[in-house]
């Protein structure tokens, strides 16, 4: 039989096996996804069961009227685990607990009589009021705990819950909240840090990004989704929101006929089956974006699948529809009309971590810079807005990189901010690795954690800035080499986008005692990598590195980058065309 033949034979024994089985009497149709729209809401599991019981913004009251006056103990359990992260909050980790034993102990067995409480900063967008008054919550209720996340919020610890109804009190005085900023919600905004300012803006999305917080944070109508979503949107070319990763995308670009607007992406999320979003081809005019942003998470909200959490993304309802099909109901079902198609974005020329000092269009400067892997205080945060003021500042961003970028310093100001920063320990003129380097949670605090990331980040690039010396002054390393750390598979540092990328697990000894180590994932890259495509990392069998031994692995694999790479060649370039062996 030719392969023609084998395969139409197979199809034909395909189908005849699915009518066969279709005919039997007795056999349950297919399980339902959970879809809305398809299945109807009946809950197909506990998790949907009591968010539909109770939403989760409601469970707010009771945290002011009952737990914070009668302590961690009074706390209803499906609020304590569920409920709670409406507003922000997470249980920690009880110190102590090794990361072999993440995956044994029971929630409560792991956790502290602590919160994490997360402070939602939409487009990264700060005062330095507002920074003060954080600053001044990590001082008085946070042990002086503040990290700076990758999604441009920043995250305190040590929070009890007596104490959370004084700090909203705070927090809104200000303009700020902790809404949503986690759970079955739209998630923070990321936006561009330097949406408004930048002289090479091709859009300003604040309006925009504003107008979204205004009127759906908080709607109980998009409260309950099927699991986070989150959202990019950005008008800079450096494209500096790493779009490609988010469940919606709206991408500035200029239309050769209808002037400013976005390219509209749907669909991209990591964890432990990541997957990169996907363009729809349709030009989304500035008047349109607010409803396309509302029709993308209805649809998510209406056909998302609820059955399984770990299915539950939106990536994997756009991987079984595709783009064309989401499209086509986003205008027919939501929208009532049909977008324009529309070009891609230019692929950006610069990094987007908007490191340094740079002219504002409005001839003042801005100024990115960066601590070491997101590690704050809150004597930090207040010295900080105080030194800002100083030097007639009062605004700054936020990034998607955890650093800080300090807007309208006037000329003269700027380098005495940048060595006051310096002196704060935070750098704007930083080395390759500092520049490059980010860290999620780990073992410190979060439940999940398996792994320490923020010291390991700390010691790897204090190592490598004194190890790799030579290259940086003979010019053999590029502008930017990003270092990833994440304590778990769960990739909140983004580990599979980096050049280097290092996914927490235990490895075994020869003594048998198993010892914190990590995954390697190399040559991952997004919007501003000098890839002609944005991708995840190569993962090499059985690469895998202990903690201790992380400086060593990755001075060895950036000195045989720098020996054997071509001219102009990326790090993500070479590690892809490397034999593996140059990878070990």
């Amino acid at each position: 039989m030719t392969d023609t033949a084998l395969a139409g034979a197979s199809q034909d024994q395909t189908a005849g096996g699915r009518a066969a089985r279709a005919a039997r009497p007795g056999r349950p149709a297919a399980k339902p996804h959970g879809q809305w729209k398809v299945d109807g809401t009946a809950p197909l599991n506990a998790n949907e069961t009591w968010k539909q019981e109770d939403n989760g913004l409601n469970v707010r009251e009771r945290i002011e009227t009952v737990y914070a006056k009668h302590g961690f103990d009074s706390i209803d359990g499906t609020d304590l685990h569920g409920r709670f992260r409406w507003w922000g909050l997470y249980t920690q980790r009880k110190p102590g607990i090794d990361g072999g034993k993440t995956a044994t102990l029971e929630p409560h067995e792991l956790e502290d009589k602590f919160f994490m409480l997360r402070v939602r900063i939409d487009g990264g967008a700060l005062t330095t009021e507002q920074l003060r008054v954080i600053g001044g919550i990590s001082v008085d209720f946070a042990r002086d705990s503040a990290d700076l996340t990758d999604r441009q919020n920043i995250q305190l610890h040590w929070i009890r819950v007596e104490d959370v109804p004084e700090i909203w009190r705070r927090l809104e005085a200000v303009g700020l909240s902790t809404t949503e900023a986690c759970g079955d919600v739209p998630r923070v905004i990321l936006g561009s840090p330097v949406a408004g300012i930048a002289k090479d803006e091709v859009i300003d999305p604040s309006p925009l990004i504003r107008e979204l917080a205004e009127r759906f944070i908080g709607d109980p109508e998009l409260a309950n989704l099927p699991r986070k979503f989150k959202t990019a949107i950005t008008g800079h070319p450096s494209q500096d929101v790493v779009h490609e990763i988010n469940d919606v995308a709206l991408v500035g670009l200029v239309h050769p006929e209808l002037g400013a607007g976005y390219d509209l992406w749907v669909g991209g999320a990591l964890s432990t089956n990541p997957m990169l979003g996907k363009r729809l081809g349709a030009f989304v005019r500035p008047d349109q974006a607010a409803d396309v942003w509302l029709g993308v998470t209805s649809i998510f909200r209406d056909y998302g699948y609820r059955r399984m959490r770990t299915k539950a993304r939106l990536k994997f309802l756009l991987a079984d529809w595709g783009p064309e099909k989401f499209r086509r109901v986003l205008e027919d079902e939501y929208l009532g009309y049909t977008l324009s198609d529309g070009p891609a974005a230019p692929k950006p020329a610069t990094p987007g971590d908007h490191i340094g000092v740079h002219e504002q269009k409005d001839g003042r400067f801005f100024i990115g810079a960066t601590p070491v892997a997101g590690r704050l205080s809150g004597s930090q945060l207040v010295a900080l807005a105080d030194t800002l003021e100083s030097h007639g500042s009062r605004r700054l961003r936020t990034t998607p990189h955890q650093k800080l970028v300090v807007l309208d310093v006037p000329g003269g100001q700027v380098e005495p901010l940048v060595a006051e920063l310096d002196a704060l320990g935070l750098s704007a003129r930083p080395s390759v690795f500092r520049r490059g380097t980010i860290a999620c949670t780990g073992i410190e605090f979060c439940k999940l954690a398996i792994v320490e990331t923020k010291a390991t980040a700390a010691t790897a690039v204090a190592e490598l800035e004194r190890r790799l010396a030579d290259l940086v002054d003979a010019g053999k390393l590029p502008e930017s080499l990003s270092l990833h750390i994440n304590g778990c598979p769960n990739s909140c540092a983004r580990i599979q986008t980096a050049d280097i990328g290092l996914k927490g697990m235990m490895l075994p000894t020869p003594d048998g005692d198993p010892t914190p180590g990590f995954q390697v994932h190399l040559g991952g890259g997004l919007a501003s990598t000098d890839r002609e495509e944005a991708g995840l990392g190569r993962t090499v069998r059985g690469l895998k590195v202990t903690a201790d031994e992380l400086p060593d692995y990755v001075e060895r694999v950036v000195r045989k980058f720098a020996d054997t790479r071509t001219d102009g060649q990326s790090f993500a370039e070479w590690a892809f065309a490397a034999d593996e062996g140059d990878l070990q």
